[in-house]
C-alpha cells in the first residue's frame, strides 16, 4: 500500500479507493510490452509497497500457451501459495478461448510444477443482446464475465442484457487518438444505467493520470495531446452516483480538472462539498466500480500519493 508515512491519516480513504483498482495490461498499448518485460513487472509489483492496488494480470486468451512459458520461474509454487488471478481477453472464436482457459486452469490451478495461476476473468466485446446472450453462454458459469459495450449505443438495454445473463459491464474511458475519449455524459449515461440494473463494471483506457487534463495520448515523444479522464474523477463521479447524487453532478465530478477540488480526510473524500465516506468509498468499489485497466501501473499510483499527501492541507 501506499505508506502510511507519506499519507499519515488520510490513509484510509485512500486505501479504499486504491484497493485493488489497477488491474495490468502491459501488454496492450501504448505501452505494448514483451510478453516476459510484463511478467517480470507484474511479479515485482505483486511484492511491492503498493501491491494492495493492483488487480489482476490482462492476456489474450490467445497468449495463455506464451505466458506459461514465459512465467514458469516467476509463478508461486504450491498448493498452500498465493495464486496469480489473471483475466483473459477474448476474441474470435470463444468456445475454443474457453476451452483454452479450462486448460489452463487445470494446469495451474493446484499450483504444481507449472506454478500457481488462475484465470477466473474474462472480457469480450459485445455489440448487441445477441452477442452478449450467445457469448455468455459459451463461458463457465464460474467466469467473471465483462462485456465492454459501446456507449454510443442503448446503454440501457445492453445493460439490462448484462444484467439477465449475470455478467458485469465494461467501458472504454479513452484511447491513443483525441476522438476515441467518449463524452462525460455518455460515461456517465453507463454508469447511471449500471447502478439501475444492479451491474458491476469497470474501465479502460486513458486512465493514467489521476485528474482530468490534457496529456500526450501515447508515450511517443510527437504522440497527439488530448484531453484524458482521470481515474480519481472517474470512481469519484461512480461512488456519487453509486450513494444517489444527480447524474449532473457526477459529470461535473467526471470533468474536474482542478485536482484541489479533490480533498482527502481520514474517513472520506471530499469533492467540491460532496462528502463520500470511506465506508461509501469500499462500498461502491467492491459492488459497483471495480478497478480499471492499465498498460501502467506505476504512473497512476506514484501520481495520487503527492495529490494524496497534499489536498486535505490546500486550499481548494
Amino acid at each position: 500500500m501506499i505508506s502510511r508515512e507519506s499519507l499519515s491519516v488520510r490513509v484510509k480513504a485512500v486505501d479504499a479507493l486504491l484497493s485493488g483498482l489497477v488491474d495490468y495490461a502491459g501488454l496492450f498499448p501504448p505501452a505494448s510490452e514483451g510478453m516476459r518485460e510484463a511478467l517480470e513487472n507484474y511479479a515485482s509489483y505483486r511484492e511491492g509497497e503498493d501491491r494492495s492496488a493492483l488487480g489482476r494480470f490482462i492476456v489474450p486468451a490467445s497468449r495463455l500457451k506464451e505466458l506459461e512459458v514465459a512465467a514458469r520461474d516467476l509463478l508461486e509454487r504450491g498448493a498452500w501459495s498465493e495464486p496469480w488471478r489473471l483475466s483473459a481477453l477474448v476474441s474470435g472464436d470463444v468456445r475454443a478461448a474457453a476451452e483454452e482457459i479450462l486448460r489452463f486452469n487445470s494446469h495451474r490451478s493446484s499450483g504444481a510444477k507449472g506454478g500457481h495461476a488462475v484465470i477466473d476473468v474474462a472480457e469480450l466485446k459485445a455489440s448487441t443482446i445477441d452477442d452478449i446472450e450467445n457469448q455468455r453462454s459459451n463461458l463457465p458459469d464460474d467466469l467473471i464475465t465483462y462485456f465492454e459495450i459501446p456507449i454510443n449505443a442503448d446503454v440501457t438495454q445492453l445493460v439490462k442484457a448484462i444484467a439477465r445473463v449475470g455478467a458485469l459491464a465494461k467501458v472504454r474511458t479513452g484511447g491513443v487518438t483525441p476522438e476515441s475519449i467518449p463524452p462525460a455524459n455518455a460515461i456517465i449515461d453507463f454508469i447511471a444505467a449500471c447502478r439501475r440494473e444492479g451491474v458491476s463494471f469497470k474501465a479502460t483506457a486513458g486512465l493514467h493520470h489521476p485528474i482530468r487534463g490534457s496529456y500526450r495520448l501515447t508515450y511517443e515523444p510527437d504522440s497527439p495531446i488530448g484531453t484524458m479522464y482521470g481515474f480519481l474523477n472517474v470512481f469519484v463521479a461512480s461512488a456519487l452516483v453509486y450513494t444517489g447524487e444527480s447524474e449532473a453532478t457526477a459529470v461535473a465530478a467526471l470533468q474536474e480538472m482542478n485536482a484541489r477540488a479533490f480533498v482527502f480526510e481520514d474517513d472520506a473524500i471530499v469533492w467540491r462539498g460532496k462528502r463520500i465516506t470511506t465506508a461509501q468509498i469500499e462500498a461502491s468499489r467492491q459492488e459497483f466500480a471495480t478497478s480499471f485497466g492499465s498498460c501502467s501501473f506505476r504512473e497512476p499510483i506514484d501520481e495520487v500519493a503527492p495529490l494524496a499527501r497534499n489536498l486535505s492541507t490546500d486550499d481548494k
